[in-house]
């Protein structure tokens, strides 16, 4: 099978798509994010995404300018990896991973990191243990960022003090968010439409540089977190039901790991 590959970059990204959302072009969503993306591309971010009728992509960027609650300059950090339908147990995802070592290698860098949480939507683990990445740092409530390193090097690691930051945001519900997928948009507005029809005084942080991420993030996802009377909760948006009915009961969380609508399907 011969395997092609489309380089997205700024000047061709508005033809070509990012791949989520591509029959949706017309959203707020979709315009949000080609605009965080004309703005990365300048700080070295890469999106390839394969050719139809293949479905797939991977988005990485170099670590200062990674929007995850990481520390990992030096390292190429992998935002998003997403291999879907048809397409998937072809070894496309394996190629999309290698193409991104090789630029990291060829830009010099220490090595490739990503982030893992077997606990949710990102259980890339076992994955990425095939690929020869190693597990270096871990968060509560499940995850791990693992890197593959090119020689010796000083590991990356998570931003702390997430917990304590959240117990600053009092009582309501809190969204720090970025523009960085095109699904937060909805996931904002289900959550707050949702907040003000049970009366739960709620508000919006938009992240707006990956500094901020790191500075003010609450977990080490970061892009994306929901604060519920000063603790994080690890819920699916869609179950928005569920997350608000735990407003102002101490101790209880949803099951479900919080997670906007992507995942990676290899």
């Amino acid at each position: 099978m011969k395997l092609e590959i489309i380089d997205v970059r700024a000047r061709n990204v508005k033809q070509t798509g990012f791949f989520c959302y591509m029959s949706k072009r017309k959203t707020e969503g979709w315009r949000k994010k080609l605009l965080w993306l004309k703005k990365r591309f300048a700080e070295g971010l890469k999106i390839k995404m394969l050719r139809l009728p293949e479905r797939g992509f991977i988005e990485y960027i170099p670590g200062e300018y990674a929007w995850r609650a990481i520390h990992a300059k030096g390292y190429m950090v992998i935002h998003c990896l997403w291999v879907v339908g048809r397409s998937k147990g072809k070894g496309l995802a394996s190629a999309l991973l290698e193409a991104c070592i090789e630029d990291a290698r060829r830009a010099g860098m220490k090595g490739v990191a990503m982030l893992a949480s077997e606990g949710s939507y990102m259980k890339w683990k076992r994955y990425l243990a095939e690929h020869g990445f190693v597990t270096v740092d871990t968060a509560p409530p499940s995850f791990e960022l693992m890197v593959r390193t090119f020689g010796k090097a000083r590991s990356p690691s998570f931003a702390k003090d997430g917990e304590k930051k959240a117990r600053g945001f009092g009582k309501g519900l809190v969204i720090l968010r970025s523009d960085q997928c095109p699904y937060f948009e909805d996931a904002t507005q289900t959550l707050l439409s949702l907040a003000r029809k049970k009366g739960i005084p709620s508000r919006v942080i938009e992240l707006k540089t990956a500094k901020e991420v790191r500075d003010l993030a609450l977990s080490p996802y970061g892009v994306f977190t929901v604060v519920l009377d000063g603790r994080v909760i690890p819920s699916h948006y869609e179950a928005g039901e569920e997350l608000l009915k735990y407003a102002g009961r101490k101790g209880r969380q949803p099951a479900r790991p919080l997670s906007p609508i992507i995942e990676v399907c290899l």
